[in-house]
């Protein structure tokens, strides 16, 4: 997805995910509508489908897939350990420790991009962090991983490594694909989650 479709994405979500945000839990948080288009127009939360690859293969412990779709799409198909949390009940309070906390890397996922991208920019709104969206969606991830196409003779290097490591990939997630893995190659990983631990509230009362 270019630059210029994510924001046109973020411009016409903005007022809804403003609308969705409860206002009570905003006031400290809540970004204007000129950060948050700086914000999409960054990319920054994107995660590219090699990275994410990559962490389920090594099984990075670090790693939280969360599924945005209804519960029937989850059930016919979700990568490898994601959880269920559909857009509709992002917010609701079972969820809260999932995703506003810093010891996993959330990376959001949809068919797309569309409900994944609402559910960041939900979240990013009430100042949660460490949530981030898989480039392309599941829709991608088939295209790229589950069943790459092998680029054409006259291809860089890079290409023929990154297929290398897409067929691979395939083949260790479920496709059809050998399982001799190598690293993607030159593809740029997301720092790694910032560990904090949750203030516990000091019991009301005097002694």
């Amino acid at each position: 997805m270019t630059i210029r479709n994510i924001v046109f994405l973020g411009m016409v979500f903005l007022g809804v995910v403003i609308a969705m945000v409860p206002e009570n839990t905003t006031k400290p948080y809540k970004l204007t509508a000129e950060e948050m288009v700086i914000e999409v127009q960054s990319a920054a939360e994107m995660v590219s489908a090699d990275n994410v690859a990559h962490w389920l293969i090594s099984k990075d412990p670090s790693l939280q897939l969360i599924d945005v779709r209804s519960p029937d799409e989850f059930q016919k198909y979700h990568l490898e350990n994601a959880i269920n949390i559909p857009l509709s009940v992002i917010l609701e309070d079972e969820y809260r420790d999932i995703v506003d906390q810093g010891v996993k890397m959330n990376v959001l996922y949809s068919n797309g991009t569309l409900d994944s991208h609402k559910g960041w920019m939900i979240l990013r709104q009430l100042g949660f962090e460490n949530n981030y969206v898989l480039q392309g969606g599941l829709n991608y991830w088939f295209d790229t991983i589950m069943n790459p196409q092998a680029p054409s003779v006259y291809s860089a290097d890079e290409e023929f490594a990154k297929y290398d490591f897409r067929k691979a990939a395939s083949g260790a997630l479920g496709g059809g694909g050998a399982v001799t893995l190598t690293a993607p190659a030159k593809t740029k990983a997301k720092k790694p989650p910032i560990i904090r631990k949750k203030k516990k509230k000091a019991p009301e009362g005097g002694c």
